[in-house]
């Protein structure tokens, strides 16, 4: 069963980039006591997120925050260096790019999906959700193949 609007984000750790290499990253410390705006994506570099998902964000990252929220995070089942280089690819500098590299905080939202058809084993569903202070208040997940109530501008409206 999956996360719903009024739940609590699960406590799990996601892995960022840091000057070292890959560093830790807490829900508590995306979350606590914060405004977000966590969107997930099958895939980094893959078709859909790259030429409209996340560049949506990057487009937007102004506008959103100008509207309170404190944290924009993309998170996909890659590796923190994916999601790095990714990230430097899309010039995402404002968009806190996590990677959820097992797949366990994904399974703890109940927001996996089975991509072994197209060779990318468990991945993430295509969402966004606004999440205040630990609670989730919209969640927005996307029928099979679309890019459309988790983009940007949906979510901008929210706000």
């Amino acid at each position: 069963m999956s996360i719903n609007a009024g739940d609590k984000i699960p406590a799990s750790t996601l892995k960022t980039m840091g000057a070292e290499g890959p560093v830790d990253i807490t829900t508590d410390e995306i979350f606590k006591g914060k405004k977000v705006l966590l969107f997930a994506v099958p895939g980094a570099f893959t078709p859909g997120c790259s030429m409209t998902h996340l560049p949506g964000y990057v487009v937007n990252a102004d506008k959103i925050k100008a509207k309170g929220v404190d944290t924009i995070a993309c998170m996909a089942v890659n590796d923190a260096f994916v999601m790095d280089a990714w990230g430097k690819a899309q010039n995402a500098e404002e968009i806190l790019m996590l990677g959820d590299g097992n797949g366990d905080f994904t399974a703890a939202l109940g927001l996996e999906m089975d991509a072994r058809g197209f060779g990318l084993g468990t991945r993430s569903k295509r969402f966004a959700m606004l999440v205040d202070d630990g609670t989730v208040t919209h969640l927005n997940v996307e029928p099979a193949g679309g890019v459309d109530v988790s983009s940007a501008e949906t979510m901008m409206a929210l706000l």
